[in-house]
């Protein structure tokens, strides 16, 4: 099932047809966070605007293979994020692409955290090349996961919302889940039996009895963390882009606001905290257009030469 919305949907059109103004509008909209996230992320913002060049330059050349099945934010993010790890791959530098703030010695190896991005790849496709079944399985924890935060949300369950990112997001045990929220280890057991058994329930309606099983017995197992790679993946259980903002102008309900707290300043979600700042540095000023033409002059040219080949 497509992830895009009806205007993102037709802003790609646009653009897949050589339309140079819809790029402009898809630079405009998405320029900001992603260079948030990248000043996040390395020492000095000179870097970071080269690699929002390419990162815009590298969604142009990847854009025949984009399937929908992620919102666009998503799939930017996506490819920035690997450009970064290349960037750093390349200087023999540590970076945690997963939330700093849970990063313990003795967990990962200084390597550790790249292990589960794909080689570099130039068409910067957002699906790794994996056998079918694999990319069912993905798809179908995906859909629970989604279900499961969407009932949870729903019901204003904030503190299992809590429980079960740091658990198969952060990938922390019942002892620190538990020491961080509050709770008996018990209630972290609990909350994480019902949150699986719920999981295998949907996976099931998809894949069957065995499929279930499986995916979630592989997402379980060592050296294999499936749920944290598709949660982070699909962002499941980021807010969306409009109650990030309603949290900075503090018209949110009290559990909503305590929530997006705790996913931003808690849980230090990098994705999130790069909305916050573009968000802050909207209602400040209006961006400055240098990086802006830098970017649609580096890549209006290619867009064009594609729209001459269809």
């Amino acid at each position: 099932m497509s992830e895009l919305s009806q205007a993102d949907r037709f802003l790609l059109t646009s653009v897949q047809e050589g339309d140079a103004d819809a790029w402009a509008q898809l630079v405009d909209r998405f320029r900001g966070r992603l260079l948030a996230f990248a000043r996040s992320r390395l020492p000095n913002a000179a870097d970071a605007e080269d690699l929002l060049q390419d990162t815009f330059l590298r969604f142009l050349k990847a854009l025949p293979g984009f399937r929908g099945e992620a919102a666009l934010e998503t799939y930017l993010f996506t490819i920035l994020r690997r450009r970064i790890a290349d960037w750093y791959r390349g200087r023999r530098f540590h970076v945690c692409l997963l939330q700093d703030l849970y990063h313990r010695p003795g967990r990962d190896e200084p390597d550790e955290p790249l292990r589960h991005i794909p080689a570099r790849d130039p068409s910067a496709s957002f699906y790794a090349r994996r056998d079918e079944q694999d990319e069912l399985r993905r798809r179908a924890l995906a859909a629970a996961i989604r279900a499961l935060l969407r009932g949870y949300k729903e019901a204003l369950r904030f503190g299992d919302l809590k429980i079960v990112e740091m658990l198969f997001y952060c990938q922390l045990t019942n002892t620190e889940v538990a020491k961080v929220a509050g709770v008996s280890e018990k209630q972290v057991a609990l909350v994480k039996h019902r949150s699986l058994k719920k999981v295998r329930r949907k996976v099931a309606q998809e894949l069957g009895r065995r499929g279930a099983d499986s995916s979630v017995e592989a997402a379980e197992a060592h050296g294999e963390p499936m749920l944290a790679e598709v949660w982070e993946t699909h962002r499941l259980s980021c807010p969306k882009r409009s109650t990030i903002g309603a949290y900075l102008l503090r018209t949110l309900d009290a559990p909503w606001e305590d929530y997006v707290d705790f996913h931003l300043h808690k849980l230090g979600c990098r994705f999130c905290l790069a909305n916050l700042a573009d968000l802050r540095r909207q209602t400040r000023a209006g961006a400055p257009s240098a990086l802006r033409d830098r970017i649609l002059q580096s890549t209006v040219g290619f867009l064009r030469k594609s729209d001459r080949g269809r």
